[in-house]
């Protein structure tokens, strides 16, 4: 499936060299580019499989109540492999929201509001240093001058919605209880499909119906795509999100029946499975539940 759904498929994205977590004034913590990282721009797709393995992994530390600070360690790690999530284009109904007046937001898990305007919505994701955005009515003026590095990244995807060459600049940062909850939902997604269906013969009707209800709201805006013509005609996704791009990766290898997501059986970590018998991540985890396995025996003889 992966080979033949994104083979011939590309999108972009920027990650930094080092992220930091910093703690704003009143107390909320930030994951944001350090001040002396590099931006790099990379293909998701090309990566997609282990993007959603380690989102799951994490998500999982999430629900099995771990410390924040082994969870703040793995998303840090996170962004440094993949990037942030990109949250400030995921949430509104556009990422074109800069050519409006207002920010207009469905529902979601983090902001009550169904509108804001458009500098206080900012702000949630510069709550250190502040941007050179002048905002008047439907236009916006955006001055990055200082910075040669941030004027090159600006100029090189300058094929994007204002906002999300914004979600790129050094300053810009995602909140910690809002990354922890995204990365919770994806793994309460993919235990809620595995469960269904491992015990879907002794659950009751009503059990059923609320996994159905949870699994049909799992979703969001769908991505656009246009078509390119490079070595060969290529799918390019326009991805105005890590967070929209990994729901999709996500989608796709949920519902893969011939190449599933396993938990393995003895390091509990998530995996593709090869077949869709498979319960081990690796032979060395095979070796040693076996191991494991037979030591227990023993004992109890």
């Amino acid at each position: 499936m992966g080979k033949n759904l994104f083979g011939r498929t590309s999108s972009t994205w920027v990650r930094y060299s080092e992220y930091e977590w910093r703690e704003a004034e009143d107390g909320t913590l930030y994951l944001t580019p350090a001040k002396e990282s590099s931006p790099d721009i990379y293909d998701p797709l090309t990566e997609y499989q282990q993007i959603v393995l380690d989102a799951i992994d994490i998500g999982r530390m999430g629900m099995g109540k771990k410390p924040d600070v082994e969870i703040q360690s793995a998303i840090r790690q996170f962004a440094a492999k993949y990037g942030l999530f990109g949250l400030v284009t995921a949430l509104p109904t556009t990422p074109d929201f800069m050519e409006y007046e207002a920010v207009y937001l469905p529902k979601n898990h983090f902001i009550k509001e169904e509108t804001m305007s458009t500098q206080d919505y900012l702000n949630l994701f510069f709550p250190f240093e502040k941007l050179d955005v002048v905002k008047r009515g439907i236009e916006s003026m955006w001055n990055i001058e200082n910075d040669r590095i941030m004027m090159a990244l600006a100029m090189t995807m300058t094929d994007r919605p204002m906002a999300v060459n914004m979600s790129f600049q050094r300053e810009y940062a995602e909140r910690y209880d809002w990354m922890k909850q995204q990365f919770i939902d994806w793994a309460f997604t993919y235990v809620t499909s595995m469960l269904y269906y491992e015990d879907f013969d002794t659950m009751n009707q009503d059990t059923k119906q609320f996994m159905q209800q949870s699994m049909a709201a799992f979703g969001g805006n769908a991505p656009t795509y246009h078509i390119a013509l490079l070595d060969k005609p290529t799918i390019v996704w326009d991805f105005h999100s890590l967070l929209l791009g990994i729901q999709m990766m996500f989608s796709f290898m949920l519902t893969d029946s011939d190449k599933p997501i396993r938990l393995c059986k003895h390091c509990a970590k998530a995996f593709v499975a090869s077949r869709p018998s498979a319960v081990f991540c690796s032979p060395q985890c095979k070796n040693r539940y076996n191991v494991y396995k037979s030591r227990g025996k023993n004992k109890d003889k």
